[in-house]
């Protein structure tokens, strides 16, 4: 199993941990689970492997799941890799009452030499360490769970689809475990991972543009929340709202913030607009990691990549919506998409605000940046293109 990366530098790094520069009394342990005690229970019932044709996102599952227990008393328990089968929890289990759970969404590609890849890997386990610690979760080592996670998707490789428009979905998820209805730090916990193939994300194809709802009446996250961090409890309050721009004719809502109706995220995806600014410049612009924005590995790549052809300004910055209403009035908007782990890119072709439709012509630009993404982020990913 090979990782892929493209090039990140302390700088990045740095800035990525400044957004949560503090400590919640997390359970700092001198010790981890290591990788090297790993057990495996082989399934002796394994399923047929689904036609990569047929796959939806996150219905299908592999033979075998990944299992890590802790506990305030024993510490790190050795981690099992054993068959898929359901999770035995008491009723009081403190993530089922006040959501102490976070998880993660990585992929692995089988490329066209048959070798399989994670795509930045690390990334995704460094952003799980900063949502443990904000969730009072125990802390691990996380070259370690990384290890064992390549072990997992190593015993399951057959579940990654000999295609190269589907993957492996990853799913490493930490839970308080505690069996107390008192609001506190959970004395157990458990991390899980489960993975299964999958196909495109929106159920309208790969490189659909999708159409938006922009009401300031909803927010998913504020300053001083856990915006920037992938939990559970930033997702589930969101689905009342999807539904809400399904009524209204639209696919996916944009999220606004504040008086000033800042734009943030874009349905579960990072947002990304490529204009002509003020000054005449093509820039591509993005919301900066305010501590409402969640650090998506997607979105680093793709600045990553942008700043690496050096063709056109890069900038994270705020925008809100009077300044892209202008813009959209003025002629000045190309491109507007989405990106996540998920979707990869995902065009924006119109906003519903204020009673008003307005076309984005990001489908009538090619749309030329938001394929060339797509494009180049998915070659390395079957490493037609080396990193």
């Amino acid at each position: 199993i090979v990782l892929l990366r493209t090039e990140t530098t302390e700088a990045l790094h740095a800035r990525l941990v400044q957004t949560l520069p503090f400590s919640f009394g997390s359970l700092r342990l001198a010790s981890s689970f290591k990788a090297a005690d790993l057990t495996i229970e082989r399934n002796p019932a394994c399923k047929p492997k689904p036609d990569p044709s047929t796959l939806l996102f996150g219905k299908q599952f592999s033979d075998h799941m990944l299992t890590i227990s802790w506990s305030e008393k024993g510490g790190w328990e050795a981690p099992e890799i054993k068959p898929f089968q359901n999770l035995s929890l008491h009723p009081a289990t403190s993530a089922l009452h006040y959501s102490i759970e976070l998880f993660e969404g990585m992929k692995a590609f089988r490329g066209f030499d048959n070798h399989i890849r994670l795509f930045r890997p690390m990334l995704n386990m460094e952003r799980m360490h900063r949502s443990a610690e904000r969730s009072c979760l125990p802390l691990f080592d996380k070259n370690e769970l990384l290890e064992c996670i390549k072990k997992l998707v190593e015993v399951d490789q057959e579940w990654v689809p000999y295609s190269q428009t589907a993957s492996l979905y990853i799913r490493p998820t930490f839970i308080g475990t505690e069996p107390s209805l008192g609001v506190a730090r959970p004395g157990k916990a458990m991390i899980f991972v489960i993975v299964g193939p999958v196909g495109p994300y929106f159920a309208t194809g790969s490189f659909n543009p999708v159409s938006l709802l922009a009401d300031p009446s909803f927010v998913r996250a504020w300053k001083g929340g856990v915006g920037a961090y992938k939990m559970g409890g930033n997702y589930g309050p969101t689905i009342a709202v999807q539904n809400e721009a399904q009524k209204r004719g639209c696919q996916q809502v944009l999220w606004l913030y504040e008086e000033e109706e800042q734009i943030t995220e874009v349905g579960t995806m990072n947002l990304f607009i490529y204009w002509t600014n003020t000054k005449g410049e093509r820039e591509l612009v993005t919301p900066p990691l305010d501590g409402i924005i969640l650090p998506g590995v997607t979105r680093q790549s793709l600045l990553d990549l942008s700043r690496s052809w050096g063709e056109f300004k890069v900038t994270e910055c705020t925008v809100n919506m009077k300044e892209l209403l202008d813009a959209l009035d003025a002629g000045r908007v190309l491109e507007m998409f989405g990106a996540g782990t998920a979707c990869v890119v995902c065009p924006v072709g119109s906003l519903l605000y204020k009673g008003k439709t307005y076309q984005i012509p990001t489908m009538q630009n090619g749309p030329d940046l938001a394929k060339r993404f797509y494009t180049e982020l998915t070659d390395i990913q079957v490493s037609l293109l080396h990193v």
